[in-house]
C-alpha cells in the first residue's frame, strides 16, 4: 500500500516554522501540527487523560474536563524532570494519532509534520526528510516579543536556551529554509515542494 513521503518541519521559537507550514498548506499539502494536536489530545484522548491525572493529580483538569493549564504550567514548566515525564506521556499518543492521520492522507505524494520538538522527541526518526527553518537569534527574539507582548526578553532567551541549539538542529536537517527577512521565502518552499512531489510520485509508482 502506498505511503506518502513524510516530511518534518521544525525550528526554534520565532524562527517562522508555522509561516513556512502555511505556505506548504497553501500548496494543498496536508499538514499535521503536532503541537496543536498534543493540546487537543490532552483533553480528548481518554488514555492520555487518565495518565496525566495519575502522574500529576486530578487538579490537572477542571471539572468541565478542560485542561487546567495554570496548574500544569506551575507543576511542570520549572521542573525539567516533570516536563520530561509529561512529554513521555504525550508524545507516544501524538505519534499514534499522527500515524492514523497519515493513513487518511496516503493518496497525496507527500505530507508535512510540523513540531517544535521534532528532534528532542525522537519523532524525526520515522520521517523521510526534515526541514529546519532558520533565523538569526536577535530576529527571533524581536518576533516573539512582537507576537507575545506579555513575555520579557529574558523569558524568550530562557526558552531559546532550553531548546536544542540552532546549530545542532541545522546539522541534523536534510533541508534548511532561511527566514531572515532578506532571503525570499516562497521560492525556497516552491523548490522543496517540487522535489518532494517528484520523489513522492516516483515512490508511489515503484
Amino acid at each position: 500500500m502506498h505511503q506518502p513521503l513524510q516530511i518534518g518541519i521544525t525550528g526554534g521559537i520565532g524562527s517562522g516554522k508555522s509561516l513556512v507550514s502555511r505556505i506548504f498548506r497553501a500548496l494543498n499539502v496536508p499538514t499535521y501540527d503536532a503541537d496543536s494536536h498534543a493540546k487537543e489530545l490532552m483533553t480528548t484522548d481518554g488514555i492520555l487523560v487518565q495518565q496525566i491525572k495519575k502522574e500529576f493529580g486530578e487538579l490537572s483538569f477542571h471539572e468541565d474536563g478542560s485542561l487546567n493549564r495554570g496548574y500544569l504550567s506551575r507543576t511542570v514548566f520549572n521542573d525539567v524532570e516533570k516536563l520530561e515525564r509529561l512529554n513521555r506521556l504525550v508524545h507516544p499518543r501524538v505519534g499514534q494519532n499522527y500515524k492514523q492521520w497519515v493513513e487518511r492522507n496516503r493518496h497525496h505524494p507527500y505530507v508535512l509534520k510540523e513540531a517544535a520538538l521534532l528532534f528532542e522527541a525522537g519523532s524525526h526518526q520515522s520521517l523521510d526528510k526534515v526541514i529546519v527553518v532558520h533565523a538569526p537569534e536577535t530576529l527571533r527574539i524581536q518576533r516573539v516579543l512582537a507576537r507575545d507582548p506579555q513575555r520579557t526578553e529574558e523569558q524568550v532567551k530562557a526558552i531559546i536556551r532550553n531548546q536544542m541549539p540552532e546549530e545542532e538542529k541545522m546539522k541534523q536537517a536534510d533541508h534548511i529554509v532561511v527566514n531572515d527577512e532578506t532571503t525570499l521565502l516562497i521560492p525556497q518552499v516552491l523548490e522543496l515542494h517540487q522535489q518532494f512531489i517528484a520523489v513522492g510520485l516516483a515512490s508511489s509508482r515503484a
